[in-house]
C-alpha cells in the first residue's frame, strides 16, 4: 500500500521525520519504511528523514511487506462487520479465543481471519487493536497494517452489554478502583490499592428479576476489568464463575462487546459498528424479565452514537 501527504504551509521547513509524526505515522512505521521498505519520496524524489520538507511537496511512501506469520488458516466462525484498506471489525462468538496461545494454537479468531484471507487469495496478518476474553462475545477491531494500528488503538471506544446479578438503580454510575493480579489464581484479577488505575463507566438500562442490564464503557483497559469491577461492587456477571457469578441463567459470563466506535485513517472518518445480541445473552435477559430483544436493540442504538 502507498500513502501520500501534501505538506501544508504550517509544516514548511520541518524535518521529514517530524512532519510524518504530525501525519500520525508512528516512529516504528517510519523506521520500518526506512530500513525495510523502499524509503520516502518528495515529489517522486528520494528524501531522507533528516531533510526538511517544503510547503506544497507531496511526501509518499510504500508500507513495507508484512512479516511472515505462523498463524495457520482454519475455518472458524465469525462475522465480518466492517472492512476498508486500513481497518476491519470482526464479530466473535463466545467460546472462541481471539489469538493462539502456547497451549491453544488453533481454533481462534486469528486462524479464522487468515482462512478468510486465503479464500480471497490475499495475504496479511492478524493485528487486533482490542482483545476480548474467550467467552466474551462481540466486536474486535483489527488494523490491516502497521500505519493504522496506533491510530485505531488511540481512537477506539467500546461499549459492552453486561448482565449482572442483583438489581442496581437505573441510570449512570462509575467504578474507579485499581486492579491487580489475584494471588490465588493464574488468570484471576482483583481490586487492590496496589493495582493499576482502572475506571469503568456504566449505565443501568434495566433492573428486573434479581438482575441488572448495564451498558459498560471501560475507560481503561485492564484484564477482566468489567468482570472484576462488577464483582467488587457486589454484582458479579451472570455466568461468571471465576468472580462469583451463577450459571443458572447462562453458561458463560454474560458480557458482550456490542458497540465499537473508531476513527479510520488517513482522513480520520468516524465509524460505528454494532454487534447483534447473541441468543444465549438474549435468553438470559428474557428469563429475568428484561426487555425483549427488539427493545434491547433500540437501547443499543443510543450507546456511543456516531455524532
Amino acid at each position: 500500500m502507498h500513502l501520500s501527504f501534501l505538506v501544508p504551509a504550517d509544516c514548511d521547513g520541518m524535518r521529514l521525520g517530524v512532519f510524518l509524526r504530525t501525519r500520525d505515522v508512528s516512529a516504528g512505521c517510519i523506521k520500518a519504511v526506512k530500513y525495510h521498505g523502499q524509503g520516502f519520496l518528495a515529489d517522486n524524489r528520494p528524501i531522507r528523514t533528516d531533510e526538511r520538507v517544503r510547503a506544497g511537496q507531496e511526501i509518499s511512501f510504500a508500507l513495507p511487506p508484512e512479516p511472515p506469520t505462523d498463524v495457520q488458516p482454519e475455518p472458524v466462525p465469525f462475522s465480518l462487520v466492517y472492512e476498508d484498506d486500513f481497518a476491519v471489525v470482526l464479530d466473535k462468538p463466545a467460546g472462541i479465543a481471539v489469538h493462539p496461545t502456547l497451549n491453544h494454537t488453533g481454533g481462534t479468531l486469528a486462524n479464522g481471519w487468515m482462512n478468510l484471507l486465503q479464500s480471497r487469495g490475499e495475504t496479511g496478518v492478524f493485528r487486533p487493536v482490542n482483545r476480548i476474553d474467550k467467552n466474551t462475545s462481540g466486536l474486535v477491531l483489527c488494523a490491516k497494517n502497521a500505519y493504522a494500528t496506533p491510530i485505531l488503538s488511540r481512537s477506539a471506544e467500546k461499549c459492552y452489554l453486561a448482565l449482572a446479578e442483583g438489581e442496581l438503580p437505573l441510570g449512570p454510575g462509575k467504578i474507579d478502583a485499581p486492579i491487580a493480579r489475584r494471588g490465588d489464581s493464574i488468570i484471576g484479577r482483583c481490586v487492590d490499592p496496589a493495582g493499576k488505575p482502572s475506571v469503568t463507566e456504566y449505565t443501568v438500562l434495566a433492573s428486573e428479576g434479581g438482575h441488572s442490564l448495564l451498558a459498560c464503557i471501560p475507560v481503561t483497559g485492564r484484564t477482566h476489568q468489567i468482570r472484576v469491577h462488577l464483582s467488587w461492587l457486589g454484582h458479579p456477571l451472570a455466568g461468571d464463575t471465576l468472580y462469583g457469578g451463577s450459571t443458572d441463567l447462562i453458561r458463560r459470563h454474560a458480557l458482550h462487546c456490542a458497540v465499537l466506535r473508531f476513527s479510520c485513517p488517513p482522513q480520520g472518518v468516524r465509524h460505528r459498528a454494532v454487534s447483534p445480541i447473541p441468543q444465549d445473552f438474549s435468553d438470559a435477559c428474557a428469563a429475568c424479565g428484561m426487555p425483549e430483544k427488539e427493545q434491547l436493540i433500540q437501547l443499543i442504538a443510543t450507546i456511543l452514537p456516531l455524532s
